[in-house]
């Protein structure tokens, strides 16, 4: 069985913050090619309760069924109202086989939507592996809470632990 993408939710504090991460993780990707992008989405929910999705299309994608998979997780966060035939039409049918390689279920949503207090923001993203020591430079001290993924749970903690820690410290492997 071939393995699934890596989806992770960071949450932020405010509203600003996902948005500035997901540009240093996009240019993680696309600049540096030390990690392989399937799909980035950002989520805010505004001091009025309500929210946004802000999804800018990446470049180029290899994975069209990831992309909408992002998509359609951020959207389930922020209430976005789904019809049948645009389901249809985006997922081709496939978006609950994807949901459920990937992980995704009530409890992964649920946390997110407890996360999202007004004037919070997540980042969503999707990702295949890519060169860890690189990886964990670039992302040292940006900050957030991961709030679930579906790697394991070592990997998870030394990603938190990183975003955590002081950018101008030494990286460990």
């Amino acid at each position: 069985m071939a393995r699934s993408g890596n989806l992770w939710a960071i949450g932020y504090e405010n509203a600003e913050r996902a948005n500035r991460v997901r540009d240093e993780v996009i240019k993680l990707g696309w600049d540096t090619h030390s990690l392989i992008l399937e799909d980035v989405a950002v989520v805010v929910r505004h001091p009025d309760g309500s929210f946004s999705l802000d999804r800018q299309p990446l470049r180029a994608t290899s994975n069209i069924l990831g992309c909408t998979l992002v998509g359609l997780l951020a959207g389930l966060v922020v209430g976005a109202p789904i019809s049948g035939a645009t389901i249809g039409a985006v997922l081709g049918g496939a978006g609950t086989a994807i949901s459920a390689s990937a992980g995704i279920g009530d409890d992964f949503i649920n946390e997110v939507q407890e996360l999202m207090k007004p004037g919070t923001s997540a980042l969503f993203v999707l990702d295949s592996e890519g060169e860890m020591d690189v990886i964990l430079h670039a992302i040292r001290g940006l900050g957030g809470t991961v709030l679930k993924t579906n790697v394991d749970v070592e990997r998870a903690r030394l990603i938190q632990s990183t975003l955590a820690a002081s950018s101008s410290a030494p990286s460990s492997s």
